[in-house]
């Protein structure tokens, strides 16, 4: 790990001159590879942001797997450029201005799915979203239970998320898919 030495930096939220910590550190992590993590804490109002670019990119991927009971605990990693689906219950989150990457599990890809419908729930008081989004609630706590199963489906431009399951399929996305893909991500390249 190497870390940069930090440095202060005027508060993007109050404005205090010099009274935010601003750190950079690069760090290689198993299933992303070579990452810079940034973190930026203001000692005047309380304001912390921290982000992880991944600086390693692959060749397009899709990986798509049964979600099943026995299968909740199975690693996932989510690269900021990446799309996560689970066609079947018509739930998808892509990437945006503020993606950011995780590694969790099958069952922390549900419950970040739950949370996301639980908001949406608040911001759309409207009849046929609150019973839409009731709906996708039922059918998550059913794949969380093993009452259902359905396809978890992750699909990278950059080829930076993964699986980690013997069953998983994979392959490399189609210039049609790829095409049809949201990336907002920021691509560094250290070679040139």
């Amino acid at each position: 790990m190497e870390e940069v030495e930090g440095m202060m930096v005027d508060c993007p939220v109050c404005n205090g001159l010099k009274t935010a910590h601003s750190r950079i550190k690069t760090e290689n992590i198993p299933y992303f590879g070579e990452v810079m993590e940034t973190s930026v804490v203001c000692d005047v109002c309380g304001y912390k942001h921290s982000d992880v670019i991944v600086l390693d990119h692959d060749d397009p991927v899709r990986y798509e797997m049964e979600i099943s009971k026995d299968k909740l605990s199975n690693r996932v990693v989510r690269s900021q450029s990446a799309t996560v689906s689970i066609p079947k219950l018509g739930i998808k989150v892509e990437p945006g201005p503020k993606s950011q990457g995780y590694i969790s599990n099958i069952e922390g890809v549900l419950k970040r799915f739950q949370n996301g419908v639980r908001q949406a729930l608040i911001l759309f008081p409207k009849d046929e979203a609150q019973k839409n989004a009731e709906d996708i609630l039922e059918k998550i706590d059913k794949l969380l239970n093993g009452n259902l199963k359905a396809d978890l489906i992750i699909e990278d431009p950059l080829g930076q998320s993964s699986i980690v399951d013997s069953d998983v399929k994979k392959r490399k996305l189609t210039k049609k898919e790829l095409a049809n893909l949201k990336n907002s991500s920021t691509i560094i390249d250290m070679d040139k």
